[in-house]
């Protein structure tokens, strides 16, 4: 499904596969060659969403730009099955396996790979020719690549990069507090806008 979201339509490149039941959404740019497979989102809500050429969005994975944060991906870049990429820049020739996560203000640089649900947390800056071992999580930049038991290493610097501000503009609530009820309000509102999208 090709959506119009706030009055921006999709532009699609040459030779382009997108399947019957994947969702293009909004400010979207996609590349020459592009392939979109089946249950797929690529959606720009309210930010622009640039996929390069030859790229390979595959079966289930989200591909994620906000007004605050756009999504830039190069050439030649594989999100694999379940993959879930929120307004972060992917350089050319990057291999984001299954059910990797990268969030807002990363970047990935030229040719990383990140293996199997690895993760990418916001504000990460990898370099080119990075690998994020399988399950394993990137924090931080410069960035610490970390196994998931290392919780308390991971935190450390992810307290840091201050999720609740830099995502949705609050501050982190005091120990046993929650910022929940100050931010899902204003966040369905957000995506409510979704209501007046018209399929073309």
């Amino acid at each position: 499904m090709i959506v119009e979201h706030q009055g921006k339509r999709p532009r699609i490149g040459r030779d382009v596969y997108i399947a019957p039941n994947a969702t293009v959404s909004g400010d979207v740019e996609i590349g020459d060659g592009t392939a979109i497979l089946f249950g797929a989102v690529v959606t720009a809500d309210g930010g622009t969403l640039r996929l390069g050429s030859n790229c390979v969005v595959m079966e289930n994975a989200v591909v994620r730009a906000t007004a605050h944060h756009p999504v830039t991906a190069g050439d030649n870049v594989l999100i694999g099955p379940q993959a879930y990429a929120v307004g972060c820049t992917v350089e050319d020739n990057v291999f984001l396996a299954a059910g990797t996560r990268v969030f807002n203000g990363a970047r990935i640089g030229a040719r990383t790979t990140v293996r199997i649900n690895g993760i990418v947390h916001l504000r990460t800056i990898l370099p080119p020719d990075a690998v994020v071992p399988i399950g394993w999580v990137a924090v931080g930049d410069p960035p610490r690549i970390l196994p998931p038991e290392a919780h308390d290493e991971i935190w450390a610097v992810q307290k840091t990069l201050d999720f609740p501000g830099y995502v949705f503009g609050v501050g982190r609530p005091p120990p046993g507090g929650t910022f929940m009820p100050e931010v899902m309000p204003r966040y369905a509102r957000a995506l409510r806008r979704h209501a007046g999208d018209v399929a073309v």
